[in-house]
């Protein structure tokens, strides 16, 4: 039998026999099992060390926001503005930024007092065999209350915290997004004007060769009709023509895409690309690299940081979810008037006001707060694990431009140098046919070859570029400008 001394002692006692209760059912849910890799642990590769070293020597600086400005050409710096302005993808990537930030402005709602007014009137006719008296009994009266309530969650194991914090965290994710999507898109810009002025190069060149073609096919009809050439000769060098139009149609349809495909990237019509001048990008020095890899490539890359930030959400929501375990709190105060009819609503007798602090604990969930913190922990081996994955692919991006940077550089030279030896070698044969001392198949042969080295050095010239714009993508677009 509890004497009135042990009834305190049993108040205290039996909460304190709840709340540990609730929290050994937290006791057999697996905790988070994923961790973090650390960018220095990686073994960044030759390729990548090697370019560091030469920017460390060369006080190579992190690459500036406009890296394509190293292309020296003013119609890819306007398109780029223009991009940025119009490009529907990009806009929506903004306004998921906008919903991210009200979203944690409503999680940190729920960490401040809240504030309530109501107003409710009602006619009302009252038993006449109810509790209430005459001389309402029988009879209908209005009745109306005015009521201010504050109310007030004490948060005491930080839940409404952790909420707020990962919704914080959530809008920092989607701004690294919104950067992911604006780095896609330069990039995507970048390389169909480089595609672009491949594409008109190579034009050029088909339309100097057939344009050659045919001088040599008139040339060749006129020695055969002055008995110097057959037939045959002239015949071959016809097969050659249909084939050299069909290629100048295809470099010119590639044009077109490529215009469209522009327009389309800076938010405009078709039409847009139709004003689109051949572009005429030039790259200077050979890529290297600032000599902070690959520890700072975790702040440059905004997929990085989009993951990072995913981490830490995943983080708070655990504690959130830890939270739900334990009792909570909620004060809530009210005051106002209610009075019968309105001539005394306001006087001082018609007030009201009381205190009703709630505390709830959580008993017996079936299993779902265990079931929910289990989820959480699961979502962030999920958020860990994909962070670890990015980090591996943007060390490879790295590795695999530098790589490539490398070999265009190398691949350039030796074109230059083979397009050298096949001009050569295509005067010589131009001055024998002329002067009689060769056939029209050995010229032709040798402008094909010649034809096929410039291709070649247009296609390199192209990779070389494109390496370049891969690069800066892969370290994250550069340091936002100061």
């Amino acid at each position: 039998m509890s004497t009135p001394r042990s009834l305190p002692l049993l108040a205290t006692a039996l909460p304190m026999a709840l709340l540990l209760a609730a929290c050994a059912g937290m006791g057999n849910v697996a905790p988070p099992q994923a961790r973090k890799v650390n960018p220095l642990e990686l073994n960044a590769g030759a390729a990548i060390r090697a370019a560091a070293a030469e920017g460390e020597a060369a006080r190579m600086a992190w690459p500036k926001q406009a890296w394509w400005r190293d292309l020296n050409d003013p119609q890819l710096d306007r398109l780029l503005a223009r991009a940025l302005e119009g490009n529907p993808s990009l806009k929506a990537s903004q306004a998921r930024v906008r919903q991210a930030q009200a979203l944690a402005g409503a999680a940190e709602a729920a960490t401040l007092p809240r504030v309530d007014g109501s107003a409710v009137t009602d006619r009302e006719r009252y038993s006449a065999h109810s509790t209430v008296p005459a001389p309402l009994a029988g009879n209908y009266a209005t009745k109306t209350t005015i009521n201010i309530t504050a109310s007030y969650d004490l948060d005491l194991w930080g839940r409404n915290r952790d909420v707020l914090a990962a919704a914080l965290h959530d809008a920092q994710m989607a701004a690294a997004e919104a950067r992911m999507v604006k780095l896609a898109l330069q990039t995507a810009v970048v390389h169909s004007y480089i595609q672009l002025a491949s594409a008109w190069a190579m034009q050029d060149a088909v339309a100097a060769s057939l344009q050659q073609r045919q001088q040599i096919l008139d040339l060749t009809r006129r020695r055969r009709d002055a008995g110097l050439a057959s037939g045959i000769d002239v015949a071959t060098i016809e097969t050659t023509l249909p084939a050299g139009r069909r290629e100048r149609e295809q470099a010119a349809e590639s044009v077109a895409l490529l215009r469209n495909q522009l327009a389309a990237l800076i938010g405009q019509g078709p039409g847009e690309g139709d004003a689109i001048a051949r572009p005429v990008p030039v790259l200077g020095s050979a890529a290297v690299l600032p000599s902070a890899l690959p520890a700072e490539l975790v702040a440059r890359r905004p997929d990085l940081a989009a993951q990072r930030w995913r981490v830490e959400a995943a983080a708070r929501r655990i504690g959130a979810a830890r939270a739900d375990f334990y009792p909570n709190i909620n004060l809530v105060a009210f005051a106002g008037f209610q009075a019968l009819g309105f001539s005394r609503l306001l006087d001082a007798h018609s007030a009201t006001r009381g205190v009703a602090p709630a505390a709830s604990l959580p008993i017996f969930e079936g299993g779902r707060l265990r079931s929910q913190l289990g989820s959480q922990n699961a979502l962030y081996d999920i958020a860990v694990e994909q962070y670890n994955a990015t980090l591996v692919q943007a060390l490879a991006d790295v590795a695999n431009a530098v790589t490539q940077a490398r070999s265009a550089e190398q691949q350039r030279q030796l074109a230059e140098q083979a397009l050298a030896s096949a001009s050569k070698a295509c005067a010589l044969a131009d001055r024998a046919f002329r002067a009689g001392m060769t056939d029209a198949l050995s010229v032709l042969q040798a402008r094909l070859t010649l034809l096929e080295e410039q291709r070649q050095l247009v296609q390199v010239q192209t990779r070389r570029l494109e390496s370049y714009a891969a690069l800066m993508a892969a370290l994250g677009g550069g340091r936002e400008e100061e």
